[in-house]
Protein backbone atom coordinates (compact mmCIF):
# COMPACT_ATOMS: atom_id res chain seq x y z
CA UNK A 1 0.00 0.00 0.00
CA UNK A 2 2.87 2.37 -0.23
CA UNK A 3 1.31 5.04 -2.50
CA UNK A 4 3.87 6.90 -5.34
CA UNK A 5 4.39 10.59 -3.39
CA UNK A 6 7.01 11.67 -5.95
CA UNK A 7 4.91 14.07 -8.00
CA UNK A 8 5.11 16.42 -4.96
CA UNK A 9 9.02 17.06 -5.93
CA UNK A 10 9.21 21.01 -7.27
CA UNK A 11 5.32 21.54 -6.87
CA UNK A 12 4.60 24.76 -5.10
CA UNK A 13 2.41 23.74 -2.25
CA UNK A 14 0.98 26.54 0.81
CA UNK A 15 0.27 24.57 3.86
CA UNK A 16 -1.94 27.22 6.27
CA UNK A 17 -1.33 26.08 10.46
CA UNK A 18 2.55 25.59 9.44
CA UNK A 19 3.72 26.07 12.66
CA UNK A 20 1.25 23.99 14.44
CA UNK A 21 1.96 20.48 15.77
CA UNK A 22 0.28 18.68 12.45
CA UNK A 23 1.49 21.93 10.08
CA UNK A 24 5.30 21.17 10.77
CA UNK A 25 4.93 17.43 10.71
CA UNK A 26 3.17 17.95 6.87
CA UNK A 27 5.83 20.94 6.28
CA UNK A 28 8.97 18.52 7.07
CA UNK A 29 7.47 15.25 5.25
CA UNK A 30 6.86 17.84 2.00
CA UNK A 31 10.30 18.90 2.21
CA UNK A 32 11.26 15.15 2.30
CA UNK A 33 9.50 15.06 -1.20
CA UNK A 34 11.51 17.87 -2.45
CA UNK A 35 8.03 19.82 -3.07
CA UNK A 36 8.00 24.16 -2.65
CA UNK A 37 6.43 24.95 0.39
CA UNK A 38 4.48 27.69 1.53
CA UNK A 39 3.65 28.57 4.98
CA UNK A 40 1.10 30.83 6.65
CA UNK A 41 0.43 30.77 10.04
CA UNK A 42 0.76 33.14 13.36
CA UNK A 43 3.89 32.84 14.83
CA UNK A 44 4.41 29.57 17.10
CA UNK A 45 2.14 29.69 20.32
CA UNK A 46 3.35 29.98 23.77
CA UNK A 47 4.84 26.56 24.51
CA UNK A 48 5.55 25.33 20.88
CA UNK A 49 8.45 23.65 20.48
CA UNK A 50 7.95 21.76 17.20
CA UNK A 51 8.57 24.73 14.37
CA UNK A 52 11.54 25.79 15.80
CA UNK A 53 13.08 22.01 17.16
CA UNK A 54 12.83 20.70 13.28
CA UNK A 55 13.90 23.78 11.55
CA UNK A 56 11.02 24.33 9.39
CA UNK A 57 11.12 27.88 9.21
CA UNK A 58 14.92 27.54 6.75
CA UNK A 59 13.53 25.04 5.08
CA UNK A 60 10.11 26.94 3.71
CA UNK A 61 8.70 30.28 2.64
CA UNK A 62 6.85 31.37 5.88
CA UNK A 63 4.43 33.77 6.06
CA UNK A 64 3.11 35.14 9.50
CA UNK A 65 -0.59 36.59 8.90
CA UNK A 66 -4.19 35.60 10.33
CA UNK A 67 -6.29 34.14 7.61
CA UNK A 68 -8.98 35.82 9.50
CA UNK A 69 -7.39 38.62 7.29
CA UNK A 70 -8.78 37.97 4.26
CA UNK A 71 -7.05 40.87 2.24
CA UNK A 72 -3.49 39.29 3.31
CA UNK A 73 -4.29 36.05 2.68
CA UNK A 74 -5.55 36.97 -0.90
CA UNK A 75 -1.93 39.05 -1.61
CA UNK A 76 -0.13 35.99 -0.86
CA UNK A 77 -2.52 33.37 -3.17
CA UNK A 78 -2.15 35.84 -5.78
CA UNK A 79 1.61 36.12 -5.41
CA UNK A 80 2.20 32.09 -5.03
CA UNK A 81 0.10 31.09 -7.12
CA UNK A 82 0.23 27.76 -5.18
CA UNK A 83 -0.30 24.29 -7.45
CA UNK A 84 -2.04 23.02 -3.97
CA UNK A 85 -2.98 24.38 -0.63
CA UNK A 86 -3.50 21.75 2.60
CA UNK A 87 -5.76 24.00 4.94
CA UNK A 88 -4.72 23.16 8.79
CA UNK A 89 -5.03 26.13 10.67
CA UNK A 90 -7.22 26.21 12.66
CA UNK A 91 -8.06 27.16 16.63
CA UNK A 92 -8.10 23.10 17.95
CA UNK A 93 -8.38 22.90 21.50
CA UNK A 94 -12.12 22.05 22.94
CA UNK A 95 -11.20 23.79 26.14
CA UNK A 96 -9.76 27.00 24.79
CA UNK A 97 -13.31 27.09 22.79
CA UNK A 98 -14.96 27.57 26.13
CA UNK A 99 -12.70 30.84 27.23
CA UNK A 100 -12.81 32.45 24.41
CA UNK A 101 -15.45 31.25 21.86
CA UNK A 102 -15.59 34.24 19.49
CA UNK A 103 -11.40 33.66 18.85
CA UNK A 104 -12.42 29.76 18.10
CA UNK A 105 -15.77 31.05 15.77
CA UNK A 106 -13.54 33.74 14.02
CA UNK A 107 -10.47 31.42 13.27
CA UNK A 108 -12.52 27.81 12.21
CA UNK A 109 -15.04 29.26 10.51
CA UNK A 110 -14.27 32.71 9.36
CA UNK A 111 -10.46 31.81 8.36
CA UNK A 112 -11.51 28.56 6.67
CA UNK A 113 -14.28 30.72 4.33
CA UNK A 114 -11.67 32.91 3.70
CA UNK A 115 -9.17 29.89 2.24
CA UNK A 116 -12.18 28.59 0.36
CA UNK A 117 -12.91 32.36 -1.13
CA UNK A 118 -9.32 32.87 -1.74
CA UNK A 119 -8.80 29.81 -3.81
CA UNK A 120 -12.26 30.17 -5.39
CA UNK A 121 -11.43 33.92 -6.37
CA UNK A 122 -7.53 33.11 -7.93
CA UNK A 123 -8.45 29.70 -9.54
CA UNK A 124 -6.25 27.51 -7.40
CA UNK A 125 -6.27 24.55 -8.86
CA UNK A 126 -6.21 21.95 -5.87
CA UNK A 127 -7.33 22.33 -2.29
CA UNK A 128 -7.21 19.93 0.69
CA UNK A 129 -9.56 21.15 3.57
CA UNK A 130 -8.53 19.73 6.72
CA UNK A 131 -11.53 18.81 9.49
CA UNK A 132 -11.80 16.84 11.85
CA UNK A 133 -13.74 14.21 13.66
CA UNK A 134 -15.70 16.42 16.04
CA UNK A 135 -17.30 17.75 12.88
CA UNK A 136 -20.04 15.04 13.60
CA UNK A 137 -23.09 15.50 16.04
CA UNK A 138 -21.78 13.12 18.88
CA UNK A 139 -24.92 11.15 19.89
CA UNK A 140 -23.01 8.83 21.94
CA UNK A 141 -23.59 6.04 19.64
CA UNK A 142 -21.28 2.70 19.97
CA UNK A 143 -20.41 2.98 16.49
CA UNK A 144 -18.15 4.52 14.27
CA UNK A 145 -19.19 7.97 11.96
CA UNK A 146 -19.25 7.85 7.92
CA UNK A 147 -18.70 10.80 6.01
CA UNK A 148 -22.79 11.15 5.39
CA UNK A 149 -23.60 11.62 9.34
CA UNK A 150 -25.00 14.43 10.79
CA UNK A 151 -23.10 17.41 11.18
CA UNK A 152 -22.73 19.18 14.82
CA UNK A 153 -21.81 20.05 17.54
CA UNK A 154 -22.67 21.03 21.31
CA UNK A 155 -19.16 22.60 22.33
CA UNK A 156 -18.03 25.65 20.31
CA UNK A 157 -15.13 23.97 18.86
CA UNK A 158 -17.13 21.30 17.69
CA UNK A 159 -20.18 23.57 15.80
CA UNK A 160 -16.94 25.21 14.38
CA UNK A 161 -16.14 22.67 13.00
CA UNK A 162 -19.22 21.41 11.61
CA UNK A 163 -19.71 25.02 10.34
CA UNK A 164 -16.53 24.78 8.19
CA UNK A 165 -17.76 21.67 6.62
CA UNK A 166 -21.16 22.98 5.65
CA UNK A 167 -19.44 26.33 4.18
CA UNK A 168 -16.90 23.85 2.26
CA UNK A 169 -20.12 22.02 0.81
CA UNK A 170 -22.08 25.34 -0.08
CA UNK A 171 -19.22 26.07 -2.13
CA UNK A 172 -18.88 23.36 -3.57
CA UNK A 173 -22.35 23.27 -4.66
CA UNK A 174 -22.49 26.65 -5.79
CA UNK A 175 -19.16 26.42 -7.87
CA UNK A 176 -17.02 23.77 -8.35
CA UNK A 177 -19.76 21.15 -9.12
CA UNK A 178 -19.72 21.39 -12.65
CA UNK A 179 -15.92 20.28 -12.65
CA UNK A 180 -15.52 16.94 -13.64
CA UNK A 181 -13.31 15.95 -11.20
CA UNK A 182 -13.25 16.41 -7.90
CA UNK A 183 -10.38 19.52 -6.90
CA UNK A 184 -11.27 20.51 -3.75
CA UNK A 185 -11.76 18.13 -0.89
CA UNK A 186 -11.95 17.63 3.06
CA UNK A 187 -10.42 15.29 5.21
CA UNK A 188 -11.32 14.26 8.77
CA UNK A 189 -8.91 13.10 11.17
CA UNK A 190 -8.84 13.24 14.99
CA UNK A 191 -7.38 12.30 18.39
CA UNK A 192 -3.48 12.51 17.04
CA UNK A 193 -0.65 11.86 19.05
CA UNK A 194 3.03 12.21 17.93
CA UNK A 195 6.33 13.45 18.90
CA UNK A 196 6.10 17.34 19.27
CA UNK A 197 2.65 18.51 20.65
CA UNK A 198 2.60 20.80 23.35
CA UNK A 199 -1.17 21.83 23.49
CA UNK A 200 -2.52 22.01 26.85
CA UNK A 201 -5.24 19.73 27.93
CA UNK A 202 -4.13 16.80 25.20
CA UNK A 203 -3.45 13.73 27.25
CA UNK A 204 0.12 13.20 25.50
CA UNK A 205 1.97 16.60 26.22
CA UNK A 206 0.32 16.30 29.56
CA UNK A 207 2.45 13.01 30.25
CA UNK A 208 5.49 14.63 28.83
CA UNK A 209 5.40 17.70 30.90
CA UNK A 210 4.94 15.88 34.07
CA UNK A 211 7.68 13.79 33.45
CA UNK A 212 10.06 16.90 32.62
CA UNK A 213 8.77 18.58 35.74
CA UNK A 214 8.96 15.59 37.98
CA UNK A 215 5.35 16.01 39.15
CA UNK A 216 2.10 13.79 39.43
CA UNK A 217 -0.15 13.62 36.72
CA UNK A 218 -3.58 14.63 36.64
CA UNK A 219 -6.14 13.00 34.26
CA UNK A 220 -8.96 13.86 33.03
CA UNK A 221 -12.09 10.92 32.31
CA UNK A 222 -9.66 7.98 32.28
CA UNK A 223 -12.18 5.27 30.96
CA UNK A 224 -12.93 8.02 27.61
CA UNK A 225 -12.06 5.76 24.87
CA UNK A 226 -10.40 7.28 21.94
CA UNK A 227 -9.24 6.36 18.53
CA UNK A 228 -5.46 6.83 18.68
CA UNK A 229 -3.57 7.19 15.51
CA UNK A 230 0.17 8.76 15.23
CA UNK A 231 0.07 11.96 13.52
CA UNK A 232 1.58 10.64 9.96
CA UNK A 233 -1.81 8.29 9.31
CA UNK A 234 -4.14 11.36 8.30
CA UNK A 235 -0.94 13.28 6.89
CA UNK A 236 -0.06 10.10 4.73
CA UNK A 237 -3.73 10.47 4.05
CA UNK A 238 -3.61 14.00 3.33
CA UNK A 239 -0.95 13.79 1.00
CA UNK A 240 -2.44 10.73 -1.15
CA UNK A 241 -5.65 13.20 -1.56
CA UNK A 242 -3.73 15.82 -2.68
CA UNK A 243 -1.77 13.33 -5.05
CA UNK A 244 -4.78 12.34 -6.36
CA UNK A 245 -6.52 15.74 -6.99
CA UNK A 246 -3.31 16.83 -8.70
CA UNK A 247 -3.23 14.40 -10.87
CA UNK A 248 -7.17 14.12 -11.44
CA UNK A 249 -7.84 11.01 -10.18
CA UNK A 250 -10.93 11.54 -8.41
CA UNK A 251 -14.19 11.80 -10.13
CA UNK A 252 -17.00 14.20 -9.39
CA UNK A 253 -19.48 11.58 -8.83
CA UNK A 254 -17.79 10.80 -5.68
CA UNK A 255 -18.30 13.40 -2.58
CA UNK A 256 -15.38 15.24 -1.75
CA UNK A 257 -15.28 14.11 2.04
CA UNK A 258 -12.61 11.54 3.63
CA UNK A 259 -12.70 10.20 7.20
CA UNK A 260 -8.65 9.59 8.42
CA UNK A 261 -9.48 6.71 11.72
CA UNK A 262 -7.38 3.94 12.41
CA UNK A 263 -8.00 0.24 13.23
CA UNK A 264 -10.91 -0.58 15.86
CA UNK A 265 -7.73 -2.05 17.58
CA UNK A 266 -6.63 1.54 18.08
CA UNK A 267 -9.80 1.93 20.04
CA UNK A 268 -7.93 2.71 23.62
CA UNK A 269 -9.09 4.13 27.03
CA UNK A 270 -7.54 7.56 28.29
CA UNK A 271 -5.58 5.38 31.27
CA UNK A 272 -5.08 2.86 28.27
CA UNK A 273 -2.48 5.71 26.76
CA UNK A 274 -1.36 6.87 30.00
CA UNK A 275 -0.21 3.07 31.00
CA UNK A 276 1.53 2.53 28.00
CA UNK A 277 3.10 5.34 27.69
CA UNK A 278 4.45 4.69 31.04
CA UNK A 279 5.63 1.46 30.81
CA UNK A 280 7.47 2.50 27.43
CA UNK A 281 9.25 5.08 29.41
CA UNK A 282 9.75 2.47 31.86
CA UNK A 283 8.81 5.23 34.77
CA UNK A 284 6.62 4.93 37.54
CA UNK A 285 4.09 7.55 38.52
CA UNK A 286 1.70 9.00 40.31
CA UNK A 287 -2.00 9.46 38.52
CA UNK A 288 -4.38 11.69 39.96
CA UNK A 289 -8.16 11.59 38.78
CA UNK A 290 -9.28 14.27 39.20
CA UNK A 291 -13.48 14.83 39.49
CA UNK A 292 -13.58 18.48 38.13
CA UNK A 293 -15.39 18.53 35.09
CA UNK A 294 -13.80 21.50 33.05
CA UNK A 295 -16.02 20.90 30.09
CA UNK A 296 -18.44 18.41 28.41
CA UNK A 297 -16.74 15.38 26.91
CA UNK A 298 -17.73 12.77 25.02
CA UNK A 299 -17.28 8.41 26.04
CA UNK A 300 -16.60 7.67 22.70
CA UNK A 301 -16.23 9.46 19.03
CA UNK A 302 -14.84 7.08 16.16
CA UNK A 303 -14.61 7.00 12.46
CA UNK A 304 -15.66 4.58 10.02
CA UNK A 305 -12.43 5.40 7.23
CA UNK A 306 -14.02 2.34 4.70
CA UNK A 307 -14.49 5.46 2.12
CA UNK A 308 -11.19 6.48 2.23
CA UNK A 309 -9.91 2.28 1.88
CA UNK A 310 -11.89 2.11 -1.38
CA UNK A 311 -12.09 5.72 -2.98
CA UNK A 312 -8.24 6.59 -2.04
CA UNK A 313 -6.70 3.00 -1.59
CA UNK A 314 -5.45 4.24 1.79
CA UNK A 315 -5.70 2.52 5.13
CA UNK A 316 -4.15 2.45 8.23
CA UNK A 317 -0.48 1.24 8.78
CA UNK A 318 0.36 1.52 12.67
CA UNK A 319 -1.00 -0.81 15.43
CA UNK A 320 -1.44 1.14 19.23
CA UNK A 321 1.82 -0.41 20.09
CA UNK A 322 3.75 1.56 17.23
CA UNK A 323 1.75 4.32 18.25
CA UNK A 324 2.54 4.31 21.48
CA UNK A 325 6.52 3.62 20.52
CA UNK A 326 6.97 6.12 17.81
CA UNK A 327 5.58 8.64 19.84
CA UNK A 328 7.60 7.71 23.34
CA UNK A 329 10.81 7.78 21.05
CA UNK A 330 10.01 11.36 19.97
CA UNK A 331 9.80 12.78 23.36
CA UNK A 332 12.34 11.00 24.56
CA UNK A 333 14.76 12.28 21.82
CA UNK A 334 13.47 15.54 22.83
CA UNK A 335 14.04 15.73 26.49
CA UNK A 336 17.95 14.49 25.66
CA UNK A 337 18.52 17.77 23.56
CA UNK A 338 19.13 15.28 20.15
CA UNK A 339 18.87 15.97 16.45
CA UNK A 340 15.09 15.70 16.40
CA UNK A 341 15.25 15.64 12.56
CA UNK A 342 16.89 12.62 12.65
CA UNK A 343 14.46 10.92 14.48
CA UNK A 344 11.50 12.20 12.00
CA UNK A 345 13.23 11.52 9.70
CA UNK A 346 13.70 7.79 10.67
CA UNK A 347 10.01 7.43 11.49
CA UNK A 348 8.72 8.74 8.50
CA UNK A 349 10.82 6.23 6.73
CA UNK A 350 9.66 3.42 9.02
CA UNK A 351 5.87 4.70 8.63
CA UNK A 352 6.31 4.83 4.67
CA UNK A 353 8.37 1.00 4.29
CA UNK A 354 5.44 -0.34 6.46
CA UNK A 355 3.09 -2.41 4.76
Amino acid sequence: MNINLKNYKNLKILVTGSTGFKGSWLCFWLNLLQAKIIGVSLKPEKGSIIFKKLKIEKKIKQYYIDITNFDKFDKIVIKENPDLIFHLAAQSIVSQSYKNPLETINSNIIGSANVLEAARKNNIKNLVYISTDKCYLNDNRKHTYKENDILGGDDIYSSSKAATEIIFSSFHKSFFYKNKKIKYATARAGNVIGGGDMKENRIVPDIYKSILKNKSLIIRNPKAVRPWQHVLEPLYGYLILGNLLINNKISNKVIPNWNFGPNPTNFKTVLDVVKNILLKWKIKKKIIITKKKVFKESRLLALDSKKSFKELKWRPKLNFEETIQLTVEWYKVLKSNKDLEEITVKQIKFFINKK
